[in-house]
């Protein structure tokens, strides 16, 4: 099972503090949300995992590997993949081919051979059309699949996103507030999707989402930040009766 930790890391941005001493691990399989009031750093917890931004103190490993000096794409290789917050999709590009994008990783053949499209570039498209397909059919998106992905209602394109980070096949999957944005329906899809993912195709999820119904339901453990620190760490129930997360967070 993939191993993440986080240990004592810090971030800022001249005078801010983002992150103060934030530490915590996923030594299992599990769903781990990161909740907190908004600004509270969790964003930028999770740009510290995948590397759009560097702490400036503590240390952060996946199975045993140093992430801290470890470039953005080398991380995708090691298996990490993520969703953001503000979706980032190529919107005049097909849902195919922005899952199919993602599959560039698990190419081998040459820019040559590619362009060729013949003998083992075409085995090799083949075998990874086929891997983006099974993801389609998980999603429930085959009726979308030739769509371009601009012309998609908010929420098919939050789902579009979601496939095309499990095209990269990850180790650990980040999702920055998947379910924002959305209708309640549109939340019991990717909630159910969320739970799928992990059970299913067994890949640990840390999950950070403002919507606390969600949250409690589908984690098996939850962090809360509250202005860059963590405040409480553990069960949901146990969060949900925490006096300091409630005073900070939840309210009465």
């Amino acid at each position: 099972m993939s191993r993440l930790v986080v240990n004592n890391i810090s971030l800022k941005f001249g005078g801010l503090i983002a992150l103060n001493n934030v530490s915590f691990e996923l030594t299992k399989g599990e769903i781990f949300s990161i909740i907190g009031p908004n600004g509270a750093g969790k964003t930028c917890l999770l740009n510290c995992i995948s590397g759009f931004y560097k702490p400036q103190e503590g240390s952060i490993s996946f199975n045993e590997l140093d992430l801290i000096s470890m470039p953005i794409y080398e991380r995708a290789n090691q298996g990490i993949a993520r969703t953001f917050q503000n979706i980032e999709l190529f919107n005049d590009l097909t849902v195919l081919d922005n899952m199919m994008a993602a599959r560039h990783i698990h190419f081998k053949t040459g820019i040559l051979q590619s362009g060729i499209h013949f003998g083992k570039a075409r085995d090799e498209e083949i075998y990874n059309r086929e891997i983006v397909e099974q993801i389609i059919d998980f999603l429930e998106i085959k009726s979308i699949r030739k769509k371009i992905v601009g012309s998609l209602p908010y929420g098919l394109r939050k789902r579009v996103e979601l496939g095309r980070a499990l095209a990269i096949e990850p180790k650990l999957l980040l999702l920055d507030e998947p379910m924002s944005g959305m209708n309640i329906e549109e939340k019991e899809d990717m909630a159910r999707f969320i739970i799928d993912i992990y059970e299913e195709k067994l890949i640990p999820i840390i999950l950070v989402e403002h919507d606390m119904g969600v949250v409690m339901d589908i984690s098996d453990r939850v962090m809360v930040l509250d202005q860059g620190q963590k405040i409480a760490e553990g069960p949901p129930k146990e969060i949900a009766e925490n006096e300091r997360v409630i005073n900070a967070y939840l309210g009465k």
